[in-house]
């Protein structure tokens, strides 16, 4: 399906100043009427007045593409027509149920298990939590913790899994934890291998994968200090943390290690899941079988929120009532997220997924020779720009510059990992390769453009890393 089937744009069109006029005054009433901690209107400030598959137009008239897709809630785009009818169906039957059975969440339920690979679908169990992906995380180690009797956790550096009391906790970053005193204890952060910038200082000629070794020594040491815990949580691509792909035999080991002393291994499939790195869920690409899947983000894949724990029936022991939330029933998001399942085996969704990606990695190798580029990396439709801030810059001042620049030329990226010096990419998973296209050429001309500002000083920047996908 094109574009222009169901009513979209072409190409995208920029004129005059960003914000405009109109987009200016909305932004304007937001601020007087809004929480302080609104985000991303101080990224993108557009006041959106429509939208169509991957673009979207503000109230100004202007269009853009939109390669941040609802923070990759969007996985068919904005408006997919047969979601839309879904819905629309829906609607006028029945929209919320509460845990009560009922055509469109069996549907529901029977689409999200077919499509876990044959030897796991077996053995997992559903269930539903409040609508968004931090209540999942914070059912999956409420879970863990009845299941075992045990109480600590074992999370990575880098990682992000919410911001709510128990997602901030597991969440590597100190700034968001900072304000808020007393927070969830027994978190114990290891190493992540992240290869390109390797938390303790190695390089892949001088390790043998030591961030898992690292784990596997601390936890088996009966004076390593960290108690066997309940669970293990972990991303298969950091999203948050930079577009960061876990390394094979780190995740590997990970799993060997987590079944031989019977710790849960929960892998968040938030963000990476649903088809966004080319495979339904991102574990699948690793050859593991998780004991709990957290998944929300682009389940309905039109933004109707819904957020699920698929785990091993031998974890199932907790009492009625345990983990419950007054929108687990949301209708809509079930028959929308059925569709999408259809969808995306009818169009070979994931088929177009690995295709793009690969026309990213192509297409952004044009920035291997630009000396301010630290890494080009990715997964799928998961992609990020490490960017390397020139001596006298402020943290991610480049990166900012960049995401700027590339917004008043029609493109909107996200920005992420360690001081938001990572340009990220989620674009829609039915993107098509012409406008993959025009948003590579505008992203590689924003950064062609900003980075040569400081361009007596690259003599003191270190060669680019290879793209690592």
């Amino acid at each position: 399906m094109t574009l222009l089937e169901h009513g979209g744009f072409a190409r995208p069109c920029v004129v005059g100043e960003v914000p405009g006029p109109r987009s200016q005054e909305f932004l304007d009433r937001q601020g007087r009427r809004e929480s302080n901690a609104r985000v991303y209107p101080r990224h993108f400030p557009i006041a959106v007045e429509t939208a169509s598959g991957s673009f979207v137009r503000d109230v100004d008239g202007n269009v853009f593409i939109d390669f941040l897709a609802g923070a990759g809630v969007l996985s068919l785009g904005h408006n997919h027509p047969d979601l839309v009818q879904a819905v629309i169906d829906q609607l006028g039957r029945f929209t919320h149920g509460l845990d009560l059975p009922s055509p469109a969440k069996d549907a529901f339920t029977e689409a999200q298990l077919s499509m876990l690979p044959s030897g796991l679908r077996d053995r997992m169990k559903v269930h539903f939590c409040g609508p968004t992906g931090a209540n999942a995380v914070d059912a999956a180690i409420k879970l863990c913790k009845i299941a075992t009797g045990r109480g600590d956790v074992v999370s990575f550096q880098g990682g992000f899994h919410g911001t709510t009391h128990v997602g901030m906790a597991v969440t590597g970053l100190v700034a968001n934890k900072g304000p808020v005193a007393n927070g969830v204890p027994g978190v114990h952060f290891f190493p992540y291998s992240n290869c390109s910038s390797c938390p303790m200082g190695l390089t892949r000629d001088s390790c043998s994968t030591n961030c898992i070794g690292f784990l596997e020594r601390s936890l088996r040491d009966p004076n390593g200090g960290v108690p066997l815990p309940a669970a293990v949580v972990v991303e298969m691509v950091q999203g948050e943390g930079g577009v960061v792909p876990a390394d094979d035999e780190f995740v590997r080991r990970l799993r060997l290690l987590t079944r031989e002393l019977g710790v849960p291994l929960v892998v968040d499939e938030v963000q990476t899941g649903c088809g966004r790195t080319g495979t339904w869920f991102a574990f699948e690409q690793y050859g593991i079988e998780p004991d709990v899947i957290v998944a929300s983000k682009a389940l309905s894949g039109i933004g109707q929120p819904v957020a699920i724990i698929l785990y091993n029936e031998r974890l199932d022991v907790w009492e009625p009532g345990a983990h419950t939330g007054t929108f687990r029933g949301n209708q809509l998001a079930f028959a929308a997220g059925a569709e999408a399942v259809r969808v995306v085996e009818r169009d070979d969704v994931l088929g177009n997924v690995r295709r793009r990606g690969l026309q990213i990695d192509r297409r952004l190798g044009a920035l291997n020779g630009n000396r301010w580029v630290r890494e080009v990396r990715g997964r799928g439709l998961m992609w990020g720009i490490e960017l390397e801030d020139p001596p006298g810059s402020a943290p991610g001042e480049l990166a900012g510059e960049v995401q700027a620049r590339a917004l008043r030329q029609g493109l909107i990226v996200e920005l992420g990992g360690r001081n938001d010096t990572v340009v990220r990419m989620l674009p829609p998973l039915n993107v098509t390769a012409e406008v993959v296209d025009m948003a590579c050429t505008i992203l590689i001309d924003a950064i062609e453009h900003c980075a040569p500002k400081a361009g007596r000083l690259l003599s003191l920047v270190p060669a680019p890393v290879r793209a690592r996908t």
